[in-house]
């Protein structure tokens, strides 16, 4: 049995759904069984395997000689399993495309307000991306790299369906990469995006939405028109890929360097991509991980957040333990208490996400290491958070309970 670079086998690309549950049983196992390759570095037996791999981000394939050892099993961290999450010290990238891929992982905050003696809470910031600073920079740039891959760029013109942040990475890689963009933003989304996509040379489109899903159509519609590429956010499966190979490795690697392992995740749910893929990670390698998510109550709004019954590819493989619901009020109180008690100023789904994990943990639902996923920071929603500074805050120093 050999052991090859990744980027020295090649396979035909399979639906995620042909292949999760050889994810979560290479994750379950720690352990992957080889494939056959033919003499160009195509595989020939074991697609579902490789496609596995790839996923989960090994940056070796096991490959058999002969089918007598098709039955052998290699530990993944044999692979390279953690590899493609260690980061370089140094920091030195030669260009845009190397930062986003190499720039990891994103730092891993113990929150000491809500810790105590029998919970370490821990915050994944995920606004250390440099393009559109948050999480969304993550399926941006992978949406993009496969499309690259797959030669599905050729018209040069990118058009998004985005509520804000997928689509400022999606901008700021195609810029790099000298194509143009288009981006439909929901009546929700603040007016002050439209200048941020307006000084990076992006078309906005404004669509009578509340939710950027319900402006996919006329985006598909538009770009057949204008033979432009759509991406979709809320369908492309490397949405939940990158999550996979890098924000849930990277969380594991980070608490296994200090010795520890999470006992329990929250995180919000909009497109559903990051949650799905933490949890279908954290319950496949540790079994007894609960996985929380993190919903609008009925009838309000927080950006970056939806409701389940609007529809969430991913989710079906979660396996989620619960779904909380959180009035946007408890989410921006959330973030005043944490500017002000932790210095961190973060965004409302963030604050939500935080009101639920401190809800979860009094009720004794939680505990042990416990990850809260902080998709961005707060600065840019100060439209937002004038108007609910005004509603919530009743004097300078002090927000309502």
């Amino acid at each position: 049995m050999r052991l090859l670079e990744s980027i020295a086998v090649r396979g035909r690309s399979l639906p995620l759904e042909h292949y999760i549950d050889v994810v979560k049983e290479i994750l379950r196992r720690k352990r992957a069984r080889p494939v056959m390759i033919d003499i160009e570095g195509y595989v020939e037996t074991g697609l579902e395997v490789f496609s596995g791999l790839e996923a989960i981000g090994t940056r070796l394939i096991p490959v058999a000689e002969d089918e007598s050892e098709l039955s052998a099993e290699v530990p993944i961290e044999q692979l390279g399993f953690y590899d493609n999450v260690i980061g370089d010290s140094a920091r030195v990238y030669t260009d845009l495309l190397e930062l986003l891929e190499r720039d990891v992982p994103t730092p891993l905050l113990r929150i000491k307000n809500l810790s105590n003696d029998t919970v370490t809470v821990w915050a994944k910031l995920e606004w250390y991306h440099p393009l559109s600073l948050s999480i969304k920079d993550r399926i941006a740039w992978y949406m993009v790299k496969r499309a690259r891959e797959h030669g599905l760029l050729q018209a040069e013109r990118i058009y998004e369906a985005t509520s804000t942040n997928t689509g400022l990475g999606i901008v700021g890689i195609a810029n790099y990469l000298g194509l143009k963009t288009r981006v439909y933003l929901p009546i929700t989304a603040q007016h002050c995006v439209d200048y941020l996509f307006e000084a990076l040379g992006s078309e906005v489109v404004r669509v009578p939405t509340q939710l950027t899903v319900e402006a996919v159509k006329k985006v598909v519609e538009d770009a057949k028109r204008d033979s432009a590429h759509v991406l979709n956010q809320f369908e492309n499966d490397n949405n939940f890929i990158v999550h996979l190979k890098y924000t849930a490795k990277e969380i594991d690697y980070q608490l296994r360097k200090m010795g520890r392992r999470p006992r329990a995740i929250v995180s919000g749910l909009g497109t559903s991509g990051h949650i799905s893929a933490l949890a279908v990670y954290f319950k496949s390698m540790y079994g007894d991980v609960k996985v929380y998510g993190v919903q609008p109550s009925k009838d309000s709004f927080i950006p970056g957040l939806r409701r389940v019954e609007t529809g969430m590819k991913w989710l079906g493989y979660a396996e989620l333990d619960g779904v909380a619901d959180v009035p946007l009020e408890e989410a921006f109180n959330t973030v005043i208490h944490l500017a002000r008690k932790e210095g961190l100023l973060i965004g409302l789904s963030g604050g939500a996400a935080f009101y639920a994990a401190k809800k979860l943990i009094e009720a004794g639902a939680i505990d042990g290491d416990v990850v809260i996923v902080i998709p961005d920071h707060g600065m840019k929603y100060i439209e937002l958070l004038e108007y609910l500074i005004e509603k919530c805050v009743e004097e300078p120093g002090g927000a309502r309970e």
